[in-house]
């Protein structure tokens, strides 16, 4: 389960930072900080969704 939960969050975390900095840069927050901070969010979220994810998929088996 660890194993897949790796390479998911690889693709969530990514998809989750980049969805965020692209909120970012909509809302006007063009300099570096907010962008880094933006795309910080997007991975610490990216954590109890990929669980959530892999659990749901472990328990579909």
């Amino acid at each position: 389960m660890l194993r897949l939960g790796f390479i998911l969050h690889l693709f969530i975390g990514s998809t989750l930072a980049g969805s965020a900095m692209i909120a970012a840069l909509v809302m006007g927050m063009d300099t570096m900080q907010p962008l880094l901070l933006a795309a910080l969010a997007g991975f610490i979220v990216a954590f109890p969704v990929t669980y959530l994810v892999t659990r749901a998929l472990y328990s579909s088996q």
